[in-house]
């Protein structure tokens, strides 16, 4: 049997990973700065989440929600606490794409509609609803398509309080990534956030602050929806929640009320996954990681800047973008072969940085240095 051909596939067998370096089946070393699509919040194999994945695997590892996870009821105190979202509810799941999914249908539920707001360049996954609202027709197969999705340009407020006015009293929900990260590191204004607040306040719709890749600490403060200063009604996680460990959620403004089997799972909010998520948070705290995230992407954001070769660095915390011209089209692939560092890129020629958000002052200054030298190389 072979495996489904679904990615491009970079022809490198990591075998070896700890904190922002990784290292191949060869023995040759590399520098992460993409930690597998934002998933490595706190370092690969950091010895506090592997000490609290293996004494949980030898008590036990799972069984279903039918029964009381005392871990669930820990790890939602501790995300309450650290996300200062305290008087939110908890649903746990086990992908981004499946967050988001119940987010939609949550919001659905609470207000009876169908219309979903969502942005031009947005990912929201590759589940139904989730995809459905995700703004690229390569990843919407006929089944998906539906008429229930209004996409509107991102930041436009004219726009959205237009399709408002018009359809107002269908709109079951908007939902936005604070940072687009597929899309290409677009940063969602302070302004907007507010826009969609208040008009969602006026027509009784649900504001869902998709931070699957843009939350857990990533841009600096837990949620990138937080720089707005207003608070969304459903939050979606994922990605940097467990720290690879496969774990999503979304957390529940106190409002939205709770109903037996509209949302379920077989494995969300299992055993390990609870363990390894509190692994992430305590790390977290302990280490001060999302100040580590504001200070090393300041830097980072300010040394690009200075690279006249590069265009619009952008970004907010660890969750950096910026253009590559035509001419230098390849520098993602020659920071890989030749610099032996990982990035991330978005088309057309976007590269995105979505590092440990423990990474350390001489990797980004390496990273620097590397892009300078592949920039000047014939």
């Amino acid at each position: 049997m072979n495996l489904f051909d679904v990615y491009p596939i970079n022809n490198i067998a990591i075998s070896k990973a700890k904190g922002s370096y990784v290292w191949d089946d060869q023995g040759e070393q590399y520098l992460d700065l993409y930690g597998g699509h934002a998933v490595i919040s706190i370092g690969h194999t950091h010895p506090h989440w592997v000490k609290r994945i293996e004494e949980q695997l030898n008590k036990i590892a799972f069984y279903s929600n039918s029964i009381k996870i005392p871990l669930q009821e820990e790890l939602a105190a501790k995300l309450g606490q650290v996300s200062g979202k305290e008087d939110y509810q908890l649903f746990l799941c086990n992908s981004g794409a499946e967050a988001n999914e119940n987010a939609l249908k949550l919001a659905s539920f609470h207000n009876g509609r169908k219309k979903i707001i969502a942005f031009n360049k947005a990912f929201h996954g590759r589940t139904s609803l989730a995809v459905s609202a995700t703004d690229n027709k390569n990843y919407i197969a006929p089944v998906n398509e539906s008429d229930n999705v209004i996409f509107l340009p991102l930041n436009d407020e004219a726009a959205l309080e237009a399709c408002f006015k018009k359809q107002g009293d269908e709109i079951s929900s908007v939902i936005i990534e604070g940072i687009q990260g597929v899309g290409g590191i677009n940063v969602a204004e302070n302004s907007f956030l507010k826009k969609i607040r208040s008009l969602c306040d006026e027509y009784g719709a649900v504001y869902i602050a998709d931070s699957v890749q843009c939350g857990y600490g990533r841009s600096g403060k837990f949620f990138s929806h937080d720089f707005a200063g207003v608070n969304a009604d459903i939050y979606s996680m994922a990605k940097g929640m467990g720290n690879g460990f496969p774990i999503g959620g979304i957390i529940i403004a106190p409002h939205i009320k709770p109903k037996h089997f509209q949302l379920g799972t077989t494995f969300g909010g299992n055993h390990l996954a609870c363990a390894a998520a509190l692994a992430v948070l305590e790390v977290m705290e302990e280490e001060k990681l999302m100040g580590n995230a504001v200070m090393i992407g300041k830097y980072l954001r300010e040394e690009l800047e200075k690279i006249e070769e590069l265009e619009n660095v952008r970004g907010r915390g660890l969750m950096i973008g910026f253009d590559v011209p035509e001419k230098y089209k390849d520098l993602k692939k020659n920071l890989l072969l030749n610099q032996k560092i990982f990035t991330g890129e978005a088309k057309p020629n976007v590269i995105r940085l979505l590092p440990s958000l423990g990474l350390k002052k001489r990797d980004a200054e390496h990273f620097i240095e590397a892009v300078k030298e592949e920039l000047a190389a014939p």
